[in-house]
């Protein structure tokens, strides 16, 4: 069975835990200081009680940001990204968001390919953003039309 909670500063351990077994991103110390922002809405996606995704979005007045978005490797292709993707998307009209920011590396088609599938659109690019020294690519999702 899957299903989607809220994620909190509590449950740090296991937001780190699951970032070391994917992309290795954040630190645990930068996994605190995440919880802590304001605006911070974080989803756990699981499956059979067991962590299997994380979505972390920043909400600011009515623009959100994506800054972390994982599935474990093990359940990749089974639509559980989507399912957490199509969760966070409708918590972001549920709060009146109008659009939707995301960076994911420009040499991660596979990601570029899943964005696209919900039809963020390339808006810009950040050089040199990632530790690799390699590019990002800023995606934009409108949610509301005016």
């Amino acid at each position: 069975m899957i299903s989607i909670k809220q994620i909190n500063k509590k449950d740090i351990d296991l937001c780190h835990e699951l970032d070391l077994n994917t992309i290795s991103l954040w630190t645990k110390k930068q996994w605190a200081s995440e919880l802590k922002k304001e605006g911070i809405k974080v989803f756990g996606l699981l499956f059979e009680n067991l962590v299997i995704g994380i979505c972390v979005l920043q909400v600011v007045l009515d623009e959100a940001q994506i800054n972390y978005f994982v599935i474990n490797q093990k359940f990749r292709k089974k639509g559980f990204g989507t399912y957490l993707m199509r969760h966070s998307i409708l918590q972001c009209k549920n709060l009146n968001i109008e659009k939707l920011f995301l960076e994911v590396s420009k040499s991660n088609l596979e990601a570029q390919k899943f964005y696209s599938s919900f039809d963020f659109s390339t808006v810009g690019v950040r050089r040199n953003y990632y530790r690799d020294g390699s590019d990002a690519l800023l995606k934009e999702k409108i949610l509301t039309t005016k």
